[in-house]
């Protein structure tokens, strides 16, 4: 896959692959990963110090637990990168990110923060010690207690669904328990938590701070109408991150507002939960896809929407990207450019706009940036193009 001798392997403390016993490739620069790379396909890249740069941040700003959403990026590298960098908490929602997680980092403390469980997966993360689970109705509490025996040690977070906000992808319509059922569950789930909590989540890449304020006034409300005290108060995730047309406001800004929202609401003395995902690890990782066809303004690449490039299909985020020659070339004005994936699917294109050298040419890489997050944990088989092909640059 790469030149004998191309790169010294990361230390395996920081950057584990479940694959190997020596740990990722790890490279200086994506210059170093193209001139010795072999291969045909994709490649992964991970950047290891802008992660843990994201942990810091959260970990010394956010006003709580940082609990760290796996399905954004469940590489074991990334796992460990966060672990080696303070993150000790991990939202999980299926069995095998319980088993990923407990692998990679066996100390952590995982939340089962998915509102719908199956009875097999209740039972295998309760057996595996987990005592944090989520729900929004009836019929998900009493198979949890059925399948724990009534335990009296569940930590029990009733996930609510909020009024749509200013998130780029909304995620009240899917789980969530409205205002009316919220309050007969707060009321009715009290006696059976050994500590009990409410969860939203605002949307993904929410763009409007003042959402988590509207939430938090929504939380309390339902709270003072249930009579029941709650323990925990979990924020949920929607951190978000810049791509092109998307500016957020400083992440220090968002921490701040919650941290007043919280006091003015009356949750000051409750456990504080959040769980950022694509925070953490966006842009602290990238897909390298090279350049197979020119037609004009289309640009024909070895990886697309069935691969790490869904969102820029399906949601239409023109993602940051950079142009990577094979040879030095004197610099070119911008063009802009459509790209389509290596699938037969005619779907399987980015109409983007991106804007690269208009120079570019077959053979040519394209570094699409601000994957680490919910790139390559989307990539498929389908039609046989896939990339196992994952690197560390440490820039």
């Amino acid at each position: 896959m790469f030149k004998s001798g191309s790169a010294p392997l990361a230390r395996p403390a920081i950057l584990p692959d479940t694959t190997t016993r020596t740990g990722l490739p790890a490279f200086a620069s994506v210059g170093d990963v193209l001139r010795a790379y072999e291969g045909d396909d994709a490649i992964f890249v991970l950047y290891p110090k802008k992660i843990a740069a994201a942990a810091r941040t959260f970990l010394n700003g956010f006003p709580g637990k940082v609990l760290y959403a796996v399905k954004a990026n469940p590489h074991p590298a990334v796992l460990k990168t966060l672990w080696t960098s303070g993150v000790r908490n991990f939202d999980v929602a299926s069995t095998r990110e319980v088993d990923l997680v407990q692998s990679v980092v066996p100390g952590a403390k995982l939340f089962f923060m998915h509102p719908v469980k199956s009875r097999t997966a209740i039972r295998h993360a309760y057996e595996c010690g987990v005592r944090d689970f989520s729900f929004d109705t009836a019929d998900e509490l009493q198979k949890m207690l059925e399948v724990t025996g009534y335990a009296s040690d569940l930590n029990l977070h009733l996930r609510v669904a909020l009024p749509k906000g200013g998130a780029a992808m909304p995620l009240s319509g899917k789980f969530g328990a409205d205002r009316d059922q919220a309050i007969e569950l707060l009321a009715d789930v009290r006696r059976h938590a050994f500590k009990l909590g409410v969860t939203f989540h605002v949307g993904s890449q929410c763009l409007e701070i003042g959402d988590y304020d509207t939430a938090l006034a929504y939380v309390r409300s339902i709270v003072e109408a249930s009579g029941v005290e709650i323990d925990s108060i979990d924020c949920g995730g929607g951190f978000p991150v810049p791509y092109p047309g998307m500016s957020p406001r400083p992440m220090s800004e968002y921490f701040s507002a919650i941290r007043s929202s919280l006091s003015a609401h009356g949750f000051t003395g409750l456990q504080v939960l959040g769980e950022p995902g694509r925070a953490l690890c966006a842009q602290g990782g990238s897909t390298l896809a090279r350049v197979e066809l020119r037609k004009g303004g289309d640009l024909y690449l070895n990886d697309g929407s069935y691969g790490s490039l869904f969102d820029a299909a399906q949601c239409a985020w023109k993602f940051p990207v950079k142009l990577h020659t094979v040879e030095p070339r004197d610099e070119a004005e911008t063009e802009a450019f459509r790209f389509f994936g290596p699938t037969c699917d005619s779907l399987d294109v980015m109409n983007g706009p991106f804007d690269l050298p208009s120079d570019v040419q077959e053979g040519d890489w394209v570094e699409i940036c601000h994957l680490g997050a919910y790139g390559q944990a989307l990539s498929s088989r389908f039609n046989g193009f896939y990339s196992e092909t994952t690197v560390a640059v440490m820039a």
